[in-house]
């Protein structure tokens, strides 16, 4: 238990430290861009109507000439304080915003992430079984098909074939149009997540499955799996207990490093999908020019994508004490 908590600690530390160069970059970014936040968010025709009284006040909102490390200093002290600021496109507090956006997210993302890791760990496991034979034919070619095409572009072809073609599902949104809040179900919720939580699973799949069938070919390879067929095992019995049990440590490594890719991949398939979730809201306020939004979803989601990595390390401690009794004294 005592390695445990030092190893957790450590991580933790590094962990904040990475999200203070995470901020710091998204700032600096953010700063670099070549929108003007009052032509974007105003427009141009708008400001040639204005008093310079007014378009000095609009300035003064967005930050416009206000030094660098001033802005970032400023937000820093008051995020240190569990304060992200205001959001300047909708006027309520970013941790609010991020509350209800993350919200709408959190179903879909936890539905493909958990889809694609165990898709992703069967048709591995299945390839590396099956190595040169037509399933593991078609797996391969079903990844490297996938892993070559845009999240969007995949997108798109479910969109066209499940709701314009086929009409089983919804086009977009996370509620059926024209609903009041209190009369959407939880089915109604279900059916418009579906199509978003199948194409970022779909996507997620191909990598898992490549890189757990390249580590079960070569346990299926190795000496021991020599001596388990000597010994009389074979078939699914042989896969099973001494296959899996020696591709759980990368297994649980891909699972948990999927978490940015799961993430990374929502912001373009909310887009295609209209979903409010956390993806879209992160493409309005860089759009906008919104930066303590946009700084503050930059956190949350790099703090979760930290998490999912100190969850596989703890893990592995727990799959193998060696691995944590060494972290602990080396790390």
């Amino acid at each position: 238990m005592k390695h445990r908590l030092q190893f957790a600690g450590k991580k933790l530390i590094r962990m904040a430290l990475l999200l203070l160069g995470v901020s710091l970059a998204a700032f600096l970014l953010m700063s670099a861009s070549p929108l003007d936040p009052l032509q974007t968010n105003v427009g141009q025709t708008a400001l040639g109507s204005m008093s310079q009284e007014q378009i000095g006040k609009l300035e003064a909102y967005w930050g416009v000439g206000t030094p660098l490390a001033e802005r970032y200093l400023g937000w820093l002290a008051d995020a240190l304080h569990g304060d992200f600021g205001t959001s300047l496109l909708y006027r309520q507090p970013v941790l609010q915003i991020i509350g209800q956006r993350l919200a709408n997210s959190a179903g879909v993302l936890a539905a493909a992430w958990l889809l694609s890791g165990l898709l992703g760990v069967a048709l591995g496991v299945t390839a590396g079984a099956l190595r040169g034979r037509l399933p593991d034919k078609l797996i391969r070619g079903y990844c490297l098909l996938i892993s070559s095409t845009p999240a969007f572009w995949l997108a798109l072809l479910l969109l066209l074939f499940f709701s314009v073609w086929l009409g089983w599902l919804p086009i977009g949104l996370a509620v059926p149009i024209g609903l009041t809040a209190d009369s959407v179900t939880l089915a109604d919720r279900f059916q418009h997540a579906i199509l978003p939580a199948l194409t970022l699973s779909m996507t997620g799949v191909a990598s898992i499955a490549l890189h757990t069938r390249e580590k079960m070919v070569e346990v299926m390879t190795s000496d021991y799996m020599l001596f388990a067929r000597a010994r009389g095992e074979s078939g699914l019995a042989l896969v099973v207990r001494h296959g899996l049990r020696n591709v759980a440590l990368p297994a649980i490594t891909l699972q948990f490093t999927s978490v940015s890719e799961i993430i990374g991949g929502s912001v373009l398939v909310e887009q295609v999908f209209s979903y409010p979730g956390l993806g879209q809201a992160a493409v309005t306020a860089g759009l906008g020019s919104d930066l303590p939004l946009l700084l503050g979803i930059t956190v949350i989601t790099a703090a979760i994508v930290f998490a999912g990595n100190l969850a596989a390390d703890l893990l592995y401690g727990v799959v193998d004490p060696k691995i944590r009794r060494g972290a602990a004294r080396g790390t």
